[in-house]
């Protein structure tokens, strides 16, 4: 490994589970990595070996069975996940995210209930905003959770884009109660629907249809979520308390977008790694075309964007760790990761000339992997508008 992405101030502890997920990468991953993709394959093997390694409840507390690591921990595995293959890092994000939901939104109960499951990979989570022709306008959701009189919510409507939502038997799912409260961010509810592994009539009233077919982000199961007169008890309101799903969900997608940005960085890094090393063996002119001044400013370039992408995401990490409200943090990371990690990418891309076209060649994934990153947990232009938004309260002129 060379210098690119190291990280100032880690305990002996983290250093040690950072080198134990590299590894993992370089051993399991990394050459079977592009077949699976290509194949479309569920990694189930990498899966089991990440289970084993404790992955999965990295940051859930030793008193639930989890390892109590931090979110700069859970980051930096992921950096090292999606440099040998972006889809395994979202096996594991949804289902971090609503861990993270649970431990710091839900009753003892649930956590009692399912973290401990969580920790070992028993009970796989997913977490569902998105419905078709919404996107990023959580506000305008239309999935209804009805109230009955015995107390039990009615679940009708249809979302879109669950990762894991074939493998997870655990799903968060952002609804409308209509609680009576004045804004409509007061008014949506996140229930904890439990359901079996597959597809088809997965639970009463819950259908999952199958995967949906992706240009990238091959291997693991994006899916939609249909609901007709599911019935969810009130015990599986996450807190306990209707009308907070809302606030419950933007806190774990503020998680989700350093996620993201750890996703961007770790593409980003292999990316610029099979680049140089192209470089130094393809010759050109009687020379390597390392040493053409226009491909040794171009590896230049590339290197400075992935440092710089990995400080970012460091930071909002740290920020998120302190318990501090993290929008712009988050925001800016996920931004500017996806978006070096998309130039860093056609920057290998074309150092590879007419090779980095064929699927011989792992740049090829790697340029379909990147463009998710500039829309997965919203948009570089929603990032913009939260950011700018932030920063007009927080300068806001004193007249």
């Amino acid at each position: 490994m060379g210098q690119l992405c190291t990280t100032d101030g880690l305990t002996e502890e983290q250093t040690e589970i950072i080198r134990a997920v590299r590894s993992f990468v370089e051993k399991k991953i990394l050459p079977v990595a592009t077949e699976l993709e290509h194949a479309d394959e569920y990694p189930q093997e990498i899966v089991d070996g990440l289970k084993e390694l404790g992955v999965f409840g990295l940051m859930i507390p030793e008193e639930y069975g989890g390892l109590g690591e931090s979110l700069l921990t859970y980051a930096l595995c992921v950096e090292e996940i999606a440099r040998g293959w972006m889809s395994v890092s979202g096996v594991i994000n949804t289902h971090f995210i609503l861990a993270y939901m649970l431990m710091r939104h839900g009753t003892d109960e649930q956590k009692q209930r399912y973290l401990p499951r969580m920790a070992t990979g028993e009970v796989r989570g997913s977490f569902s905003m998105s419905e078709p022709g919404l996107g990023s306008d959580v506000s305008a959701i239309r999935t209804r959770a009805a109230r009955g009189d015995d107390g039990w919510y009615t679940i009708d409507g249809q979302k879109m884009w669950l990762t894991n939502g074939g493998t997870s038997n655990l799903i968060a799912v952002l609804c409308k109660t209509d609680e009576g409260a004045d804004s409509v961010y007061k008014n949506m509810t996140t229930m904890l629907v439990e359901k079996e592994v597959g597809f088809g009539e997965t639970a009463p009233g819950l259908t999952i249809p199958g995967k949906i077919d992706k240009m990238g982000y091959k291997g693991v199961d994006t899916t939609e979520a249909v609901f007709e007169g599911h019935r969810v008890s009130p015990d599986q309101v996450l807190g306990g308390t209707p009308g907070k799903g809302f606030y419950q969900m933007m806190d774990g997608v503020e998680v989700g977008r350093v996620n993201v940005a750890a996703r961007a960085c770790g593409i980003a890094l292999r990316a610029f790694e099979l680049a140089i090393a192209y470089a130094q063996q393809r010759e050109t002119f009687g020379k390597r075309i390392a040493d053409h001044q226009a491909i040794l400013f171009r590896l230049a370039e590339m290197a400075t964007k992935v440092e710089a992408a990995h400080a970012m995401m460091v930071r909002a990490a740290r920020l998120k760790d302190t318990g501090a409200r993290n929008d712009v943090g988050a925001g800016m990371a996920k931004m500017l990761a996806a978006e070096y990690c998309n130039e860093v990418v056609q920057d290998s891309f074309r150092i590879h000339g007419g090779y980095g076209y064929s699927k011989e060649y792992e740049i090829e994934r790697l340029y379909r992997e990147a463009a998710f990153m500039l829309i997965g947990e919203g948009t570089s232009d929603i990032q913009k508008m939260i950011i700018g938004r932030a920063l007009l309260k927080d300068y806001k002129l004193k007249v």
